[in-house]
């Protein structure tokens, strides 16, 4: 049976892309070596033994600690019946979270009627069950010189993709272009920080190419 590095699970809305507005279970993960400059999860990065702890020690820490437990599909499960929660839709983040196999977890999740959504870079394979909603947020020229993954890219149902300047802009449409490229996915731009002009850049893009914005929704309602 499979175990993941579980840093926190809380019961919340989300906030950005297709799903937002919509209540659901976070599973952020622990570990990630991409590397982005304007990560706001820099404590997922590590997988610290020494920060091993049990699960309800977890359950009760405050945001941003780099602690972690570590929990099979059916103690997952059993921890969302003891904390009550009541969201039929999972979210699976991180860190990065394909760099872990979600099979196993993911059919689970679908068997027992919940809808189920991965967060993911795309430098790692995606390895889930058919039918899980994959947000690839591709990562471009980061310090952990990881390149995002023609079968992960492939696999997206929806590309958020975080602005800030144009060239940002060419870098997606570099992606677009790949040859092996396949699917059409919906294409959501959501600008670094909520910055005026990234906000700005991204409406315009989105209206000249019919894309779509994506907002940091929690942010603006105070939420997790």
């Amino acid at each position: 049976m499979t175990s993941l590095l579980v840093n926190e699970v809380f019961e919340s809305i989300q906030g950005e892309g297709a799903f937002t507005g919509m209540p659901s279970i976070f599973i952020r993960l622990q570990g990630c070596p991409v590397g982005c400059p304007w990560c706001d999860t820099k404590h997922t990065w590590e997988v610290k033994p020494e920060l091993l702890r049990k699960d309800d020690v977890i359950m009760m820490q405050s945001e941003d600690n780099e602690e972690f437990f570590s929990a099979d599909v059916d103690a997952l499960f059993s921890l969302f019946d003891r904390y009550g929660y009541n969201a039929n839709h999972l979210v699976f983040t991180g860190g990065e979270p394909c760099m872990f196999d979600l099979t196993e977890v993911t059919s689970v999740a679908i068997d027992k009627g919940f809808s189920v959504q991965i967060e993911t870079s795309g430098t790692f394979e995606v390895l889930c069950h058919d039918d899980v909603w994959v947000t690839l947020s591709p990562k471009i020229n980061m310090k952990g010189g990881f390149e995002v993954r023609d079968d992960a890219l492939n696999r997206a149902n929806e590309i958020k993709h975080a602005i800030a300047m144009e060239k940002h802009i060419e870098e997606l449409d570099e992606l677009l272009a790949r040859p092996a490229r396949e699917g059409n996915p919906v294409i959501y731009l959501q600008p670094i920080s909520m910055q005026a002009r990234a906000t700005e850049l991204a409406v315009a893009t989105c209206i000249a190419r019919n894309w779509r914005l994506s907002l940091q929704t929690h942010k603006f309602i105070g939420v997790e």
